[in-house]
């Protein structure tokens, strides 16, 4: 590893790791992977039908843009933010990230992501598989009815009808599957941070993730 810092911030869907991410890399002035985006970006390109390599090569042209309510997500001067953000490429890609061929072709492009900048990388196996060596290792959890309120809010501020049971059911299936799948399980990293948002606002989370990072940026 090089000698930028890297903080991850893994956990289930919907525990609230994008707005934490996004909150604490422009706190920190750090540069922001979203590897769900990433996956969510690998299947809406295949969806037009490109193959692996096409795909990894318009990957890697992506563009993270953190603001405060959003991480805007470029292509090639392109703002597919609202393209790649439905349930559809979500389901998607859920079950392409499950794929072994899927992982390897993400791992590196991941790994070598904005390599000479200190780094907040938010997603299910970043402090276990991507960076096992980073510094500060987060892992966000919350109960499924907390994540389905949040899902929902989020997705009706976006315009789109959704059921708040259909969310439940489909964010404990999520689990499921990315706590029992063979490849990167979602489990926490041994040296990670456990923090429960269930009862926590989005500022006491980042409040409390601020003191450990300048804790880590004194060392």
């Amino acid at each position: 590893m090089s000698n930028r810092l890297v903080i991850t911030i893994d956990g289930p869907s919907a525990a609230g790791k994008g707005s934490l991410a996004r909150n604490l890399a422009l706190f920190l002035d750090f540069s922001i992977l979203d590897s769900g985006a990433l996956y969510r970006a690998f299947a809406y390109f295949h969806n037009q039908g490109l193959n692996n390599k096409e795909i990894e090569s318009s990957i890697e042209k992506l563009m993270f843009i953190p603001e405060k309510d959003d991480t805007k997500i470029f292509y090639e001067d392109t703002d597919i933010t609202s393209s790649i953000r439905n349930e559809e490429i979500a389901k998607a890609a859920s079950k392409l990230s499950a794929l072994s061929d899927t992982r390897k072709s993400l791992i590196d492009i991941q790994r070598n992501f904005m390599p000479s900048n200190n780094l907040v990388a938010d997603g299910r196996d970043m402090g276990t598989v991507v960076f096992p060596e980073a510094e500060l290792k987060i892992f966000l959890v919350a109960s499924a009815e907390v994540r389905a309120k949040r899902r929902y809010l989020e997705l009706q501020n976006r315009g789109q009808e959704v059921n708040m049971r259909d969310l439940i059911a489909d964010i404990e299936q999520r689990d499921m599957k990315d706590k029992t799948r063979t490849l990167s399980p979602l489990i926490p990293a041994e040296d990670s941070i456990v923090i429960d948002s269930s009862n926590m606002s989005l500022d006491e989370v980042l409040s409390f993730t601020k003191k450990l990072a300048k804790k880590e940026l004194n060392k």
